[in-house]
C-alpha cells in the first residue's frame, strides 16, 4: 500500500470482525436522543435552518448485533452539497448510563480504509468504565469505505495483480511501465465506482462527519481517532474550529509533512521497531535470524532478496515473493504482541523453505482470506484511493527521482527503505479537485484546550515525532505512552486510559509531558 514519493503508507491491519444487521423500527430524529432503553428523552438540537438538506434528516436504529445500525445520507460531492447522495453507514454502542451521559464519541480506527463499524464492539471491550458510561461509542465507515458507498475497483483477480506483485523500478521504462499500470487499474476503479471515486478526501469525509454530529442531536464533536483517523479528526478541526468538543488524536500523522518527509519518517520507525524486534528475538533464545541484531538484519535481507528472485512456496496458489514477505514482516510491527508470530513465520522458512505463516500474515495486512484468496473489505483500494484524492497534482515522476530518493530511504531504513522507495504513487490515478488541509492554524486557534495528542514512543507506522509535531500546531498537551506498537489507548496501560478519559468525561486536560 506504499504510494512514495507522493503518499505515506499509514494502513494498519485490523483483525476486528464486521457484524450482521437486523432491521427494526426504531427511529429518532435529529431533536430527539434515544435512550439504551429505546426511549427517547428531547435534546437541543443544534441549528440546521441555513445547512444543506443532508442536516434535517432523521436517523433510522436498527438493531445490530451488540450494537445497532443506521444509515445516513451525505453528498456525493461537497461542491454540489444538496446534489446527489451517498450512503454512510454509521452504528453505536449506547451510553451505559443515561444519567451520566455526554453525548456521543464519533471514533475512527485509520487506515484510511479502516471500518470504524469494526471498531464500535471491540472498543467497547477495551475502554475505561467511565467512557463507556458518559458516551454513546459511535463508528463510521468513511465514504468510499467498506459499508458505506464504496469505491470498487473489480474482481480478486484484479486487485491481487496490482498489489501483490513485486514491483522493481531499475529504469525510466520501468518508471513508465508502472505509471501505466497504475492508470490501467485506476481506470477499472473508475468504471466500477464513478465519478465518487475523486471525491472520498478527507476534508470531504470531515464534512461528513460534522452531518452526524448534527443529526445526532450533538452540539460539539466529541471524538476519538487512531493514525490516519487524527488526520481525519485534525482535519476536522481545521474546518470546524468552532464545533470542536472535546477530541483525542491517538497515533498522530503530521499534516503540514509533505509525502517524501512522511514516507523517510515511517522508514526509519519501522526499522527502529524491526530492530527492537530482533533484540526481543535474540533474549528468546534460538533466535531463526541469528544472535546479534546485525546478523538478523543481514538474514532478513538475504530471504528478501531470495524471495525476489525464487518466491517461496504457500498453501495457496500464490507464493510468497518479495512484497508479501515484507507485508508479513511490516503488519507484526504494529504490536509487540504479534511478534511471536514473525518468529514462527521465520523459523518456518529456515527450516522447511516455505513460507505459509508469512504469507498468512500478509493477507492480514490486506484484510484478505488467505485460505479463499478472497478480500474481506475494500481497505486495500480504498487506502489508495483516499491518498490520491488527498494528493495535490504534480510533474510526472522520473526515474532519477526514484533513485535519489531511493538513497535517502535506505540511509533512513537500510532493512525496508527500498520497499519504501518501490513506486510511482499516485501517478496515473484520476487527479482530483479536493481542498487540502496542510496546516492547522484555525485548529490551533479556534479548539484551544479542546484536543489532547497521544504518541507511543516506538510507534512504528507514525512515529513519536509526528505526535510532537502535531500538538504543537494544535497548541494541544502530548500525552506519551514510552512503549512498542502503533497508538496508546486500548493497548498499552491504565495510565493511558485513566488521562484520555479523564478528559474525554471530566474535561480535565492532562499536563502536557505526561508520560505512562
Amino acid at each position: 500500500m506504499t504510494s512514495p514519493l507522493r503518499v505515506a503508507a499509514l494502513a494498519a491491519a485490523s483483525l476486528l470482525i464486521l457484524t450482521a444487521c437486523i432491521p427494526d423500527k426504531t427511529q429518532v430524529s435529529p431533536t430527539e436522543q434515544e435512550t439504551s432503553t429505546g426511549g427517547a428523552t428531547a435534546s437541543a438540537a443544534p441549528n440546521v435552518t441555513d445547512l444543506p438538506d443532508v442536516y434535517r434528516q432523521g436517523v433510522d436504529w436498527s438493531a445490530c448485533g451488540e450494537v445497532e445500525c443506521a444509515t445516513l445520507q451525505v453528498p456525493l460531492s461537497w461542491d454540489e452539497p444538496d446534489g446527489e447522495t451517498v450512503s454512510l453507514e454509521i452504528n453505536r454502542h449506547p451510553a451505559r448510563s443515561q444519567g451520566e451521559r455526554i453525548g456521543s464519541l464519533l471514533i475512527n480506527p485509520g487506515g484510511p480504509g479502516g471500518s470504524g463499524l469494526d471498531m464500535t464492539e471491540y472498543l467497547a471491550t477495551i475502554a475505561g468504565d467511565d467512557l463507556l458510561d458518559a458516551y454513546d461509542i459511535v463508528g463510521f465507515d468513511p465514504r468510499g469505505v467498506g459499508e458505506s458507498t464504496p469505491v470498487q475497483c473489480g474482481p480478486d483477480g484484479v486487485i491481487d495483480d496490482y498489489y501483490m506483485a513485486d514491483v522493481v523500478i531499475e529504469s525510466q521504462d520501468d518508471v513508465d511501465a508502472e505509471v501505466a499500470r497504475t492508470e490501467q487499474f485506476a481506470a477499472g476503479c473508475l468504471a466500477e465506482t464513478g465519478d465518487f471515486l475523486t471525491e472520498v478526501d478527507t476534508v470531504s469525509a470531515a464534512r461528513d462527519m460534522d452531518v452526524i454530529r448534527t443529526v445526532l442531536g450533538d452540539d460539539e464533536l466529541y471524538y476519538l481517532g487512531f493514525s490516519y483517523g487524527t488526520q481525519l479528526g485534525a482535519t476536522y478541526a481545521e474546518v470546524f474550529p468552532e464545533n470542536v468538543g472535546r477530541m483525542v488524536l491517538d497515533g498522530a500523522l503530521d499534516v503540514e509533512m509533505d509525502g517524501q518527509e512522511l514516507t523517510l519518517g515511517q522508514a526509519a520507525g519501522f526499522e527502529n521497531s524491526y530492530r527492537n524486534y530482533l533484540e526481543w528475538c535474540i533474549d528468546q533464545g534460538n533466535c531463526p535470524l541469528g544472535d546479534t541484531v546485525d546478523e538478523g538484519l543481514a538474514e532478513t535481507t538475504a530471504m528478501l532478496d531470495q524471495a525476489l528472485e525464487e518466491p517461496l512456496q504457500t498453501l495457496s496458489t500464490y507464493r510468497l515473493n518479495r512484497n508479501l514477505l515484507l507485508y508479513g514482516i511490516i503488519v507484526t510491527l504494529y504490536s509487540e504482541d504479534s511478534w511471536p508470530y514473525l518468529t514462527q513465520g521465520f523459523r518456518e522458512i529456515e527450516t522447511t523453505g516455505t513460507g505459509a505463516i508469512m504469507y498468512q500474515l500478509a493477507n492480514l495486512y490486506f484484510d484478505r482470506d488467505a485460505a479463499s484468496d478472497t478480500y474481506l473489505t475494500n481497505s486495500t483500494w480504498a487506502f489508495t484511493a483516499v491518498n490520491c484524492a488527498d494528493s495535490a497534482e504534480e510533474d510526472p515522476v522520473t526515474y532519477d527521482e526514484i533513485a535519489d530518493f531511493t538513497v535517502e530511504a535506505e540511509e533512513a531504513s537500510p532493512t525496508f527503505g527500498w520497499w519504501f522507495a518501490s513506486g510511482t504513487g499516485c501517478e496515473g490515478w484520476p487527479v482530483s479537485d479536493a481542498q487540502i488541509v496542510d496546516s492547522l492554524d484555525e485548529a490551533a486557534a479556534g479548539a484551544a484546550g479542546r484536543i489532547v495528542v497521544v504518541g507511543t514512543t516506538n510507534d512504528p507506522a507514525t512515529p513519536y515525532a509526528w505526535a510532537e509535531a502535531m500538538a504543537t500546531q494544535l497548541d494541544a498537551p502530548l500525552l506519551t505512552y514510552d512503549g512498542e506498537g502503533h497508538t496508546a489507548y486500548g493497548r498499552s496501560n491504565q495510565c493511558i486510559i485513566d488521562n484520555v478519559d479523564g478528559f474525554l468525561v471530566d474535561e480535565v486536560l492532562p499536563d502536557s509531558g505526561t508520560r505512562c
